[in-house]
């Protein structure tokens, strides 16, 4: 008989491989609504994004956001994304703010490139 230890046990579910990385997010749309949020990525994967949020979207509604990729350059460059919202936690206070904090899981089904001088900066 083969005993095996807990990290034998538990396996990464995940289909592709996350990266965490902290960039500025803008939320553009929300379901119908057009919005105008900003966050931070916690982490993203070729099939979506964890990301942190003043409010709280419709979990299993659209989504779509953009994440700057270059927003220490001269020229930013933005990742237009569309999704669903996964899921949504609150986290907590926005910095001792009466506001709250939301973590919230989308896929990226859709994206495209934009580079522009208006850039988005949340």
């Amino acid at each position: 008989m083969t005993l095996l230890s807990v990290n034998d046990i538990h396996m990464e579910q995940r289909r592709t491989r996350r990266f965490k990385l902290q960039l500025p997010l803008a939320i553009t749309r929300s379901g119908a609504e057009r919005v105008a949020l900003s966050g931070y990525t916690n982490n993203i994967s070729s099939s979506g994004v964890l990301f942190t949020a003043e409010r709280e979207p419709d979990v299993g509604g659209p989504i779509e956001y953009v994440i700057t990729l270059n927003h220490d350059g001269s020229q930013s460059v933005n990742l237009r994304c569309m999704g669903k919202v996964v899921r949504s936690d609150r986290i907590g206070d926005l910095g001792g703010d009466a506001r709250s904090a939301f973590q919230v899981a989308a896929t990226l089904e859709r994206y495209e490139f934009i580079r522009e001088r208006g850039a988005y900066h949340p």
